[in-house]
């Protein structure tokens, strides 16, 4: 194998590990003397000076944020859910079961049970955050379902001409997170619906971007790294990695085995966000960037004969091998430095 061949290989290898990794492997452990080599080489590049960045992009998908299904809390029949792709906010219908409606409030805590005065919990909490945040108020926002609490549920009722109980339960109200997509229903209007029975799949109202990486580049995409991602309109818009799964898997295609994990961006402004739900979009991920180096392309690189790396410098008609220090790998290129080298020198690549 040729010096040239031997070091593409080893590049190759290196800049899967990363910048820190490539210049760990390949940096000459001492000073090197020049070597004069009248053989010219077949061709010449020059060194440039500028921004070396190991940005990568990748095939994303355009979703939502989340996803979860919402079970009936009384049986009934169903006549009337919410359709597919609005978005319900607190105090929205979801669904009705035999004419009464079941409205969205906010909580991470299911509603199981119905609550009345005496009861205490994180739902009863759950509740009284939201009937505060309606304007319902009157009591302390606690664990305990007090008097208080009750005559507030009862002027909520009022207001949506329901029966005034000062009781709360899953057949009048279900909880999730935020606001929510609806999906896709899971029944149809006059279906039969009960408690534990799935009537609606949804999704955060939140525009997001999914897509995987391979384990050996996770690096690249830590939560927080910046992305510019470039929509099915071919806009462009700012955004970052909110999540990255920490459990790889091969996949479904059987020509790509390579372990990848799951990641999740979400965009700068997502209200301003269009485009049709699982509709591909390209990710860049913007990784570190090397500002005003010099490099080469990574086939003008020379493993020098007693260890260390180099390139072949062309001047008055000579080449001479220069040992140089290796930096980032990204773009086919390296970002190198050392003795004597500036910008514009010319320096010997295989011809094209």
């Amino acid at each position: 194998m040729s010096r040239r061949k031997l070091v593409v290989a080893l590049a190759a290898i290196v800049a899967v590990a990363g910048a820190g990794a490539a210049a760990t492997a390949l940096t000459a452990r001492g000073p090197r003397p020049v070597v004069a080599d009248p053989g010219l080489p077949p061709a010449t590049t020059a060194i440039t000076r500028g921004d070396l960045s190991d940005s990568s992009r990748q095939d994303g998908t355009l979703g939502h944020l989340g996803e979860r299904k919402i079970n009936g809390g009384a049986a009934g029949t169903l006549n009337w859910i919410a359709p597919t792709g609005s978005v319900v906010e607190r105090n929205e219908r979801l669904y009705e079961v035999d004419g009464r409606p079941v409205r969205l409030m906010y909580g991470a805590e299911p509603m199981y049970r119905t609550l009345k005065t005496g009861d205490e919990g994180k739902d009863v909490r759950q509740v009284e955050e939201n009937l505060a945040a309606l304007g319902y108020t009157g009591f302390t926002v606690d664990d305990e379902y007090s008097e208080k609490t009750a005559a507030a549920v009862k002027r909520w009722q009022k207001s949506h001409d329901l029966k005034q109980t000062g009781t709360l339960g899953p057949d009048t109200i279900a909880f999730a997170g935020s606001a929510v997509r609806v999906e896709e229903a899971s029944a149809a209007t006059g279906d039969q619906t009960g408690p534990g029975r799935p009537v609606l799949t949804v999704t955060g109202s939140e525009r997001v971007v999914r897509f995987k990486l391979a384990v050996a580049d996770a690096a690249r995409a830590k939560t927080g790294t910046r992305v510019s991602v470039e929509l099915p309109d071919g806009t462009r818009a700012p955004g970052k990695v909110s999540s990255a799964g920490r459990t790889a898997s091969a996949g479904d295609d059987p020509q790509d085995r390579t372990p990848k994990i799951d990641i999740t961006v979400s965009f700068d402004d997502p209200e301003k966000i269009k485009g049709v739900d699982r509709s591909p979009v390209a990710v860049d991920l913007t990784g570190e960037t090397r500002k005003d180096v010099l490099s080469v392309p990574v086939n003008a690189l020379l493993a020098l004969p007693g260890g260390g790396f180099g390139i072949q410098v062309v001047e008055n008609d000579r080449a001479r091998d220069v040992e140089v220090e290796l930096g980032m790998f990204a773009q086919g290129r390296v970002e190198i430095s050392g003795d004597g080298l500036r910008e514009g020198m010319k320096v010997g690549v295989p011809s094209a």
